[in-house]
């Protein structure tokens, strides 16, 4: 009886916007109007207990609304100002920070990592840096199923991780692993002067405005954090036992922070995407030179990009992140639009439904526009 009242409980939270943001009376308006109506009703057909959703037309957030709750025990609303893990979704921050090393002469992306790594084994010295962003690198992965490798300590999973041979000659394939960015994070820290994390607050969240954007994981005090849940079986439970929301908990070291620790807002997302568009973090070439796909030895473009999945490039180029299968943004660079979905569901899998969202606000002539071969030499 008392699950069944709290299931109901919960999806009864879903249909209503608790924080809400739009600019009155927009060219946007039906699309906003149709975006609600989307997210009520995927919060509801996905059991998602809170979300975030913002939206970045022509550098301009025209939508932004939180919906559901925080925490779902304690009947906490999600608002506007609700912290939300990024997990992997960290990726594409790091890729704007190698590339702001690279456009200063910091950084050469195409250099040997051991440029500016000492004590690697010889065989990793080997990887060029857009490599490590891009997933190409062939190197052994840091993280198993269980977490650490070996279950102990960032030093003796590092200890591990660099005995292990290489999985592949670098660029032959896609493999995404968390070694690339532990050795991105060392890289930016060895090149700035300064850790990782003070690297990112001084050079991107501080010029952007970010003021709640932190690092941390489950087991940190974040203040405003939402819960985490999922409504995965637990192990305790019988095999035919009825799915039951439950907490999810998720460990990150300082190590992988660089590959999935940040925690933020929709908002903040929107705005760190305002910045980008408006060369406010990197030059406009800078930015399309970090969204071309990495090209592996085949001639054959990766799947990724210098920290960021490429998402598509039909009818256009899509870029974004996505994280813990809850979070994710993708970017369309040539509609000016992008769209944030954080929820705190593991398993929501937000980048499989911002596409409808970002159809309401692409007008069928940017479409066939888009669809238009690309001009030489540009990147797609």
């Amino acid at each position: 009886m008392r699950s069944r009242t709290l299931r109901a409980t919960v999806l009864a939270a879903l249909v209503v916007p608790l924080a809400c943001f739009a600019a009155p009376s927009t060219a946007w308006d039906q699309a906003n109007a149709q975006t609600r109506q989307f997210v009520q009703d995927t919060m509801q057909a996905r059991r998602i207990p809170g979300l975030q959703i913002a939206v970045v037309k022509d550098d301009q957030l025209v939508l932004s609304e939180a919906y559901g709750m925080a925490n779902v025990e304690n009947a906490i609303p999600t608002t506007r100002n609700t912290r939300f893990p990024l997990n992997s979704a960290t990726k594409s921050f790091t890729g704007v920070a190698m590339a702001q090393l690279a456009q200063a002469g910091r950084v050469d992306l195409h250099a040997p990592v051991s440029r500016y790594l000492d004590d690697l084994p010889p065989a990793w010295g080997k990887v060029r840096v857009r490599q490590l962003l891009a997933h190409t690198s062939g190197l052994p992965d840091i993280l198993d199923a269980q977490g650490l490798l070996g279950g102990g300590t960032e030093q003796e999973a590092w200890k591990q991780v660099t005995a292990l041979p290489v999985e592949a000659a670098p660029g032959e394939r896609h493999r995404y692993n968390q070694t690339n960015y532990v050795l991105l994070a060392r890289i930016i820290a060895n090149q700035s002067g300064m850790p990782y994390a003070q690297y990112m607050v001084t050079h991107q969240f501080d010029v952007v405005g970010m003021p709640r954007t932190t690092f941390g994981d489950s087991y940190d005090l974040v203040a405003t954090a939402a819960t985490i849940y999922s409504w995965f079986p637990r192990k305790t439970d019988a095999p035919d036992a009825p799915a039951r929301l439950s907490h999810w908990f998720y460990d990150l070291s300082p190590d992988l922070w660089a590959g999935a620790g940040m925690l933020t807002t929709a908002d903040e997302v929107g705005r760190w995407m305002i910045a980008l568009s408006k060369g406010q973090l990197l030059s406009h070439d800078g930015v399309r030179r970090m969204w071309a796909p990495e090209v592996l030895n085949d001639g054959t473009p990766g799947a990724w990009s210098a920290g960021w999945p490429v998402m598509g490039t039909t009818p256009d180029l899509q870029v974004g992140g996505m994280g813990g299968a809850r979070a994710a943004f993708i970017v369309y660079p040539d509609r000016k639009l992008a769209v944030i979905v954080l929820t705190n569901l593991v398993g929501a899998n937000p980048q499989d439904f911002i596409a409808p969202i970002a159809s309401f606000y692409t007008a069928p002539a940017m479409l066939n526009r888009a669809a238009r071969p690309s001009p030489a030499g540009s990147p797609r």
